[in-house]
């Protein structure tokens, strides 16, 4: 096997084995109710009908009649299991999930009826380790490190061949787009097998992918291919081009999207196909069989015999029958798609394993595990890498396999390799020019400009819109908390801060609830004391719309007013995973109009990255102690 993919597929190995561990920990320790709080389980849930689907499966429709806010994780073709707490020590059955809208899924189970306690109540659905996900990712490695593996990206992607590019095609603009957006779609058009759109925060990398998009559907009568490795980034391209008249399917329910969005998805597009009534007809013809069969007793003669068994078997063949238009209505339906949107490991589904594409697009590839990368590269010829390298990495829970390179994607591999297949994309849409200027100046060579609509922007006049709040000296010490920092007397402080600035606010424009707070810290058990804080503070600070949470969970947002708590004080200096600085990028970037950042100087300064982000600040003359607060 190629070196190269053999090292990949250790790294995935051992990834795998952390996080099956991991869960399987989880799952056993945790109550249902804290699985359920974790995104894992639904519960409790009502059973609100059966029916035998294809493949002579029991399918039976759930719904959630509860804790609907709880986001979750469970989505279609994830294998889950039905589970009884009235009856914890009987075994629950494993299914896998067909179909899942709001608080409804269907869920199909390999036996003929459900066990008796089921009729119980206390029951529940838990969705099972994502054994799939690993496998395709393994199959995937296993194929393209195969000694006579011909697929022409391969080598260009393992940086052993240079990429080309078609220079007969004319450079022409696409309308609405400035220069480098321009400029990173007439790549896209001229590459042969490979282009990368760097797109910094707030540059519009979406309308350019979506521009590309449109300007190659121009070239092709195949579908293109796009996947990102999450739902929400999936879901923002479909909805994008949606507008745009593209006709997209998507492949995978999303989970919580809009109607509108929903109706992209290739379950809803083969419900409204013309011949979908006809399967309708059918499953309710072999549903009545099978009900007329089910009614013989247990003791009955040849003849009843007889009739049972040519009801089921008459049942069984309008089953078939079912299962074959079905696939004839996803196959008319993906050969009209201009676009199949899915994750990566999404584009395994049963319904695109005849077709075939020229194109793919990965979005955020700066995130996403190369190993998922290369499911959907080894069904095309092109493609196309849009994202940021210089923001968060791929969240990998084996510190080993991390350590060894697991956490690099295969976008930044090929910036490094071919920095004539990339564009940066340089005018950002989102941020003041100052608020700006420290990351354009430390991870993007000082080539980022705010367009004229957001570079002076700002809550009122004369607020400058970056600061730097020193805490040096003021005995706001951190503290270990299991194995996550806090800082009480910082989390004081900036909800403080916070009241005040937007007291000041309110006083000065009246215009509090039309703005957003974002409040963000490194440590989720400092968020959590923060959120305590804030909510303690709401009379205070009625009308604002402020979120509370960890730089992940900002990943993609952006708000008004971002205030960062940094937590880390210590003699030391030590300042832990505040050294990922691209980390710190995506905090620094999600502020519109305010940034303010509040930490202790002593401990950030041993650290070159923060003894630039305060020398960028007094440079801007927005440097501020806390002693100059009165009764911090």
């Amino acid at each position: 096997m190629n070196p190269y993919f053999k090292n990949l597929l250790d790294l995935v190995r051992l990834e795998r084995k952390v996080d099956e561990e991991l869960y399987d920990q989880f799952i056993r320790s945790a109550p249902v109710q804290q699985q359920r709080e974790a995104g894992y389980a639904w519960y409790p849930i009502a059973l609100r009908g059966q029916d035998v689907g294809r493949g002579d499966y029991l399918v039976v429709e759930i719904e959630r009649p509860s804790h609907q806010h709880i986001v979750h994780n469970l989505q279609s073709g994830r294998k889950a299991e039905l589970f009884s707490n009235a009856e914890p020590n009987s075994p629950a059955i494993k299914g896998i999930i067909q179909h899942i809208q709001g608080d409804r899924l269907r869920m199909a189970f390999r036996i003929e009826t459900l066990p008796d306690w089921a009729n119980k109540g206390k029951l529940g659905i838990r969705a099972l380790f994502d054994d799939d996900s690993y496998d395709a990712m393994e199959a995937a490695l296993k194929t393209a490190g195969t000694p006579d593996q011909t697929h022409p990206l391969v080598p260009i992607l393992t940086g052993k061949k240079p990429p080309s590019f078609d220079a007969h095609i004319p450079t022409r603009p696409f309308p609405g787009l400035n220069a480098s957006q321009n400029e990173a779609v007439n790549l896209i058009e001229q590459a042969k097998e490979l282009a990368i759109v760097h797109g910094p925060p707030g540059t519009g990398k979406t309308t350019t992918l979506v521009a590309a998009i449109q300007r190659l559907l121009t070239k092709t009568t195949k579908p293109i291919l796009v996947v990102a490795p999450s739902n929400i980034a999936v879901d923002l391209l479909c909805e994008r081009l949606s507008e745009k008249q593209v006709r997209v399917v998507r492949i995978g329910n999303p989970i919580r999207v809009s109607d509108d969005l929903q109706a992209l998805t290739l379950d809803h597009r083969v419900s409204q196909h013309p011949d979908f009534k006809r399967i309708k007809e059918l499953k309710k013809q072999a549903s009545e069989l099978r009900n007329m069969a089910h009614r013989y007793k247990r003791n009955f003669g040849p003849a009843e015999r007889s009739q049972r068994k040519a009801l089921f078997a008459e049942a069984g063949r309008i089953s078939h029958d079912v299962a074959y238009l079905e696939d004839f209505i996803i196959e008319d339906e993906l050969h009209k798609a201009q676009v199949i949107a899915a994750t990566p490991v999404g584009t395994q589904n049963f319904a695109l394993r005849d077709l075939s594409f020229d194109t793919v697009i990965i979005d955020e590839a700066g995130q996403a595990l190369e190993p998922a990368c290369w499911i959907p590269i080894l069904k095309v010829n092109k493609v196309v890498f849009a994202g940021d390298h210089l923001q968060l990495p791929p969240t990998v829970k084996s510190e080993e396999a991390a350590r060894r390179g697991l956490t690099q994607t295969l976008m930044e591999k090929c910036v490094a390799y071919y920095p004539e297949a990339t564009v940066l994309l340089k005018e950002q849409y989102r941020m003041n020019k100052i608020i700006m200027g420290f990351s354009s100046q430390y991870f993007y060579g000082n080539n980022l400009l705010a367009h004229d609509s957001v570079a002076e922007s700002s809550i009122y006049r004369g607020d400058p819109p970056m600061e730097f709040i020193d805490t040096a000296g003021c005995g706001f010490e951190e503290q270990l908390s299991d194995t996550s920092y806090v800082n009480p007397e910082e989390a004081d402080f900036l909800v403080k801060f916070l009241t005040e600035y937007l007291e000041k606010i309110k006083s000065r424009t009246e215009k509090l609830e039309t703005l957003s707070v974002g409040v963000i810290s490194p440590y989720k058990h400092q968020v959590e004391l923060l959120k305590q804080r804030v909510t303690s503070q709401r009379n205070a600070i009625q009308g604002a719309n402020v979120m509370v949470h960890t730089i992940d969970g900002f990943q993609g947002q952006e708000r008004d007013i971002i205030v960062i708590g940094m937590v880390r004080s210590n003699v030391e200096g030590r300042t832990g995973f505040l050294n990922e600085t691209r980390r710190m990028n995506v905090a620094m970037t999600r502020a519109r109009k305010k940034l303010v950042i509040i930490g202790d100087s002593a401990t950030l300064t041993q650290t070159e990255f923060y003894e630039d982000v305060l020398e960028y600040v007094r440079q801007k003359g927005s440097y501020r102690s806390a002693w100059e607060f009165a009764s911090f």
